[in-house]
C-alpha cells in the first residue's frame, strides 16, 4: 500500500509539471506571459487569500503610518527582498532555451544508453549558453570563453554534458580553477579587473598557453550563441552492453556555421546592446528560425589511450581529427524559448555527476573535480532539493524514488515510502543492469604535475589553423589586452608565446614597441 500510495503521489507531481513542458492550455501575450483562456484570475497573496486593493497600503487615515497588520503590504516585501538568489559564482550571465535531441546515426556498438537506442529517437533538453568571468550584468560580447551545458531529460534519468565553445581549457587540474577563476574577476583590493592578475597566472602556467591563443583568435568574440560549436570539452567513457568501453569526445557543431565579431562591432554593442546574444537567440526561436547543431563524437579505445603520445585525459590538449575522426551521431535542436527566465534558466542547474548508464567519467583531473563541485554549487545556489525543481527533475523516470528526505523546499517527499535502506516494506530496489563495469587502476599516491609539451598544439594552432590576417589579428588582440600588465609579466608572456613559434614572438615585441611597451626587449629571438 505504502508503494501506491508513493507512486500515485509521484504521477501527480508529474501532472503538475506539465505546463512547464506544454503550453498547449496557455494563451502567449505580447510579454512572452501566459494567461488562462477566459480572462485574468483573480489577485492573491502568497498564501492564496483574495485581494481587494493592490493600489495602496493599510494607514490609519489618510496621512497616517502603515498598520502591521497590513498582511498584503508584508506578503509583497517580504518576498520582494528575498527574491533574489545568489548568481552562479562563473557563468553568472546567460541564455537558455528548450528542444529536443534527435539520433542520426547508430553509435549503439559504443554505448548502452538509451536516448541513443535507434535512429530518429528523440530527447528532450534543455541548453543555457553563457559567458564565463562577467557578472549577471555584463555584456554578452566581451571577449571570454562561452559556456555550453545541455540537459537531456532522457528515460533513465538526468545527463548533463556540461562544457565551453572550446574543445580545451586553460588548466588540467582543478586545485588551480579557483585561483584562475578569480584572475577573471576583480582585484579584492580596488574591486577593478586587474591586467596584471590575467597574464601573471596566464604566464606562470605555460598550459594556458593554448587556450589563450584560441580566446584571443577571432573565435574569443562569437557573434551571438547561433553561430558558435560546443563542445564536452573533457574525456569520456561510453559502455556498451556488452561491458566493453571506449573513451569519446563530444563535438557539437553548429549548423547556422561559424560567424564572429569583430572587436570594434563587439566594443560597440556592449555598449548599446549588452544584451546581444541572448535578445539573438530568442528571436530567432520567436520568429521560427530554430538554431541545431550536430553532435559527433570521437573515439579513442583503451588500448590506444594506454600508448598515446601524450596524456589522453589532459584538457589543455586535443585529440587529432586525421587520428581521430569525427563520428556522426545525431543532431540537437531548440524551438521553445523559457517561458520564465528565473525558473527555466536562472534555477536550472547543470551538473557534470549527471550520467546515465552507458556514459561515464575518465580520469580526467578537472572532471573529476567538476564532479564533486557543481552539485555542491547548485546545492548552496538554488538548495539542497534543487532537482526538484520542474526544470531539473528526471521528470521522464517513472519510478523517481530513493532513500532522500527533507530538506529545505522538498516538494516530493516521497510520502510513507520507507527512508531507510534495506528495508521489508518494498522500497525502491537496485537496478543490476545499470551497474557499471569494472576497470584496474593502480599508481603510487602523490602530487603529480603534468610536465608534457604546452606549445607543440599551439604551433600547429599557430602554423596550420591561423590564416595570415587571422595571426596579425590574434597579435593585435594580445597586445591589445597585454600592454595594461606590468612589463616583467609581459616579457614572461612574451617569452611563453616565443615558444609557440618565433614570428609569434616577433609580431608581438613589434606591436607592443608601438604602444610604448618592451623597448629594446628582445625574447631571446
Amino acid at each position: 500500500m505504502a508503494r501506491d500510495a508513493a507512486a500515485d503521489q509521484l504521477n501527480n507531481y508529474k501532472e503538475n509539471l506539465k505546463p512547464w513542458y506544454s503550453n498547449e492550455s496557455k494563451i502567449q501575450t505580447i510579454f512572452g506571459q501566459t494567461k488562462e483562456k477566459g480572462g485574468p484570475p483573480a489577485l492573491l497573496t502568497g498564501n492564496g487569500t483574495p485581494i481587494a486593493n493592490k493600489n495602496a497600503s493599510l494607514t490609519v487615515g489618510e496621512r497616517g503610518p502603515i498598520l502591521i497588520q497590513d498582511h498584503v503590504f508584508l506578503d509583497e516585501m517580504s518576498h520582494f527582498s528575498r527574491e533574489r538568489i545568489p548568481e552562479r559564482v562563473v557563468h553568472a550571465k546567460g541564455a537558455g532555451a528548450f528542444g529536443y535531441f534527435e539520433v542520426t546515426n547508430n553509435i549503439t556498438q559504443y554505448t548502452k544508453a538509451k536516448m541513443f537506442s535507434g535512429v530518429g529517437k528523440r530527447t528532450p533538453l534543455a541548453v543555457r549558453f553563457s559567458t564565463v568571468g562577467g557578472e549577471s550584468g555584463s555584456a554578452d560580447t566581451v571577449r571570454d570563453p562561452r559556456g555550453f551545458a545541455v540537459k537531456f531529460y532522457t528515460e533513465e534519468g538526468i545527463w548533463d554534458l556540461v562544457g565551453n565553445n572550446t574543445p580545451i581549457f586553460f588548466v588540467s587540474d582543478p586545485l588551480l580553477f579557483p585561483s584562475f577563476i578569480h584572475t577573471q574577476k576583480r582585484n579584492p583590493t580596488t574591486h577593478l579587473k586587474d591586467a596584471d592578475m590575467f597574464w601573471d597566472f596566464i604566464s606562470l602556467r605555460p598550459e594556458t598557453t593554448h587556450q589563450t591563443m584560441i580566446l584571443f583568435s577571432d573565435r574569443g568574440i562569437p557573434d551571438g550563441f547561433r553561430h558558435m560549436n560546443g563542445y564536452g570539452s573533457h574525456t569520456f567513457k561510453l559502455v556498451n552492453d556488452r561491458d566493453e568501453m571506449v573513451y569519446v569526445k563530444f563535438h557539437f557543431k553548429t549548423d547556422q556555421g561559424i560567424k564572429n565579431l569583430d572587436v570594434d562591432k563587439a566594443g560597440q554593442l556592449s555598449g548599446s546592446d549588452p544584451d546581444y546574444g541572448l535578445r539573438d537567440l530568442y528571436n530567432a526561436i520567436a520568429n521560427g528560425e530554430n538554431p541545431s547543431w550536430s553532435l559527433y563524437i570521437q573515439v579513442m579505445t583503451p588500448d590506444q589511450a594506454e600508448t598515446f603520445r601524450w596524456n589522453p585525459f589532459d584538457v589543455t590538449k586535443v585529440w587529432p581529427q586525421k587520428e581521430f575522426p569525427l563520428i556522426a551521431v545525431g543532431k540537437m535542436v531548440l524551438d521553445r524559448n523559457p517561458v520564465n527566465y528565473f525558473a527555466e534558466v536562472e534555477q536550472i542547474g547543470f551538473d557534470p555527476a549527471h550520467m546515465v548508464p552507458g556514459i561515464e567519467p575518465s580520469p580526467d583531473k578537472m572532471l573529476q573535480g567538476r564532479l564533486f563541485a557543481y552539485g555542491d554549487t547548485h546545492r548552496y545556489r538554488i538548495g539542497p532539493n534543487h532537482l526538484q525543481l520542474p526544470v531539473n527533475c528526471p521528470y521522464k523516470v517513472i519510478s523517481a524514488m530513493n532513500y532522500q528526505r527533507d530538506g529545505a523546499m522538498s516538494f516530493h517527499n516521497q510520502g510513507g515510502a520507507p527512508n531507510y535502506f534495506p528495508n521489508s516494506f518494498s522500497g525502491p530496489k537496485e537496478c543490476p543492469a545499470a551497474r557499471t563495469p569494472s576497470f584496474h587502476v593502480s599508481g603510487d599516491v602523490a602530487r603529480y604535475t603534468d610536465d608534457t609539451d604546452n606549445f607543440g598544439q599551439p604551433a600547429l594552432f599557430w602554423r596550420n589553423v591561423l590564416t595570415k590576417e587571422e595571426r596579425q589579428r590574434l597579435v593585435d588582440n594580445i597586445v591589445g589586452h597585454v600592454k595594461n600588465a606590468s612589463n616583467f609579466i609581459i616579457e614572461r608572456a612574451v617569452k611563453n608565446f616565443t615558444q609557440v613559434d618565433a614570428n609569434f614572438g616577433r609580431m608581438l615585441i613589434e606591436g607592443l614597441n608601438k604602444v610604448g611597451k618592451l623597448k629594446g626587449f628582445s625574447a631571446n629571438l
